[in-house]
């Protein structure tokens, strides 16, 4: 609060049963100062376990060997089935003439699976906390996994 000088008095005297009170007026002086202040950012990891439920799908394969014997006169290719893959098996024998014959076939046939299966894996989470050099106090923003504040 301000202090009013001055040379009368604060009441005026009677004069007429009027009594007269002067008006003080008080002003206001805003003054804007530079503050330098000093801010470090730091984070902080948090981690956590959590069990999640997924699906795991696998290949899982069946083989089979099937004899044929048979005499071919040219090598037959590997070829495809449906889903099942054929690979011939060709072996070369000296009788009085030389023949290709056929000794088996490899038959290969993929099937999938899905079955349930749990997994724990790790989360984490940062949270930055922010020193200020003044007086200031010190504030902590922790962020959530969708990013929120």
């Amino acid at each position: 609060m301000s202090q009013v000088e001055t040379d009368k008095p604060l009441i005026a005297p009677v004069l007429d049963e009027t009594l007269v009170i002067p008006i003080l007026e008080e002003t206001l002086r805003v003054d804007v100062r530079k503050v330098e202040e000093r801010v470090s950012v730091r984070t902080k990891v948090h981690e956590r376990d959590e069990v999640v439920d997924t699906m795991l799908r696998g290949d899982s394969l069946d083989i089979q060997r099937v004899k044929l014997d048979q005499v071919v006169e040219t090598a037959p290719s590997v070829r495809e089935e449906g889903d099942l893959l054929i690979i011939p098996v060709l072996e070369e024998v000296l009788v009085v003439e030389k023949r290709l014959i056929l000794r088996e076939e490899i038959r290969i046939r993929r099937t999938q699976q899905t079955q349930p299966a749990q997994q724990t894996v790790r989360l984490r989470r940062e949270e930055a906390i922010v020193e200020r050099s003044s007086s200031t106090p010190q504030h902590q923003m922790e962020t959530h996994p969708n990013g929120d504040l």
